[in-house]
């Protein structure tokens, strides 16, 4: 595991800690009758008019600091939906990314478009967490998750309602990601050692993912061009947060990466 995703992993795993301690299990569970309905995540993507944008609320990251100064998450989400994008993806990792859970819940309720809880689940504690805040899908990274729990967390995900988006940079971990019969199967174009971006990575690992999974490419998209190239290739759907957090317009932005600049 690359030393930055240890260091996280290692820290989320005492949040994890604490958060059970402050809020048990059953305080969550108890809320799960009273969250908000869950909206389906993929039917949203598939019904994009050309590739589904997945646009991201995301504050700072580790390798750029902070991203967008003048960040607020919920005028940022209502500008996505207004300008074209099919979900929300929010970063809710405080530490590493200066999220919060709460952005989610605050999004969730101020506008139509499926929400996802993006951060480093390791444990159904955060998926349960994530339901009772709302979120419609949640984000699995199988390069931090063992052979037993990313099924685990899948399944109890899905008994929830919600979709999962199954993310891979390493190409060995495509077959067990394969293995669940995913909606959703994302590839991050970023290599976390390096952290450098090749789109080709997504194009390559898209030839050997079938049609019954929505392909999701995520990381180093910025372009118009990127978009095409993607398209061209087969890919259903696009995760893009730092492109759009630093633009000057972030609508404009978006109508340009979909080609609909009118």
């Amino acid at each position: 595991m690359p030393d930055i995703l240890a260091e996280i992993v290692a820290r989320k795993r005492l949040e994890i800690d604490e958060a059970r301690r402050l809020r048990p299990a059953a305080e969550l569970e108890a809320q799960l009758p009273g969250a908000p309905a869950v909206r389906d995540f993929v039917a949203a993507l598939r019904a994009a008019a050309g590739i589904g944008l997945i646009a991201e609320v995301k504050k700072a990251s580790p390798s750029a600091g902070v991203i967008r100064a003048d960040f607020d998450p919920v005028h940022i989400a209502e500008t996505y939906h207004q300008h074209g994008a099919a979900c929300i993806s929010v970063l809710t990792d405080e530490h590493f990314f200066q999220g919060h859970l709460d952005f989610l819940r605050a999004i969730r309720q101020a506008i139509p478009l499926p929400v996802m809880r993006k951060d480093f689940l390791l444990d159904r504690y955060q998926i349960l967490e994530a339901r009772a805040a709302g979120a419609d899908c949640v984000l699995l990274i199988a390069e931090c998750l063992d052979e037993e729990t990313l099924p685990d967390l899948f399944h109890y995900a899905a008994e929830l309602g919600m979709h999962s988006l199954i993310e891979i940079y390493e190409p060995a971990n495509l077959d067990r990601v394969l293995a669940l019969n995913p909606p959703l199967v994302g590839v991050n174009n970023r290599n976390l050692k390096t952290f450098v971006t090749d789109l080709e990575h997504s194009i390559r690992l898209n030839e050997r993912v079938p049609p019954e999974s929505l392909f999701v490419s995520e990381s180093g998209i910025r372009t118009r061009e990127d978009v095409i190239r993607l398209e061209q290739a087969g890919v259903g759907a696009i995760l893009v947060g730092e492109t759009l957090m630093r633009a000057d317009d972030m609508g404009a932005k978006i109508r340009e990466l979909l080609g609909r600049e009118s």
